[in-house]
């Protein structure tokens, strides 16, 4: 990214799939990265984890996490819809199915290349 502030127009920015049924475009800076997702009803990515803090910002839709280790006494499910913020702290599983199409801004500390959806 630039070093000096700048407007960025997600409308003009190219989506990539890194899996099915996800339409993903993203902004990288030095210090953050922000992901704008649609994912697509049935989507789903596994338990994973990554070591960005992740805030996942629901815009539009219905999504079910699946928080914790599975099987673990911790292990429990969470379903958010438009305006709920999920905050999940570096290295924490975590997985997602859709339960509708659903738009969310996953914002990312530090950046990385990949996340979840990546490794698939």
């Amino acid at each position: 990214m630039n070093a000096e502030p700048c407007v960025v127009d997600f409308a003009l920015l190219a989506a990539d799939q890194p899996m099915p049924l996800i339409d993903r475009q993203r902004i990288i800076g030095e210090r953050m990265m922000v992901s704008r997702v649609v994912l697509h009803k049935g989507f789903k990515v596994d338990r994973h984890r990554h070591a960005n803090e992740q805030f996942a910002v629901v815009v539009s839709g219905e999504i079910r996490f699946m928080l914790g280790e599975a099987g673990a006494p911790s292990e429990r499910d969470v379903v958010l819809t438009a305006g709920q913020v999920l905050v999940i702290p570096a290295n924490a599983p975590h997985g997602a199915e859709a339960i509708e199409t659903t738009e969310v801004l996953d914002m990312f500390s530090p950046p990385s290349e990949t996340t979840g959806v990546d490794t698939g």
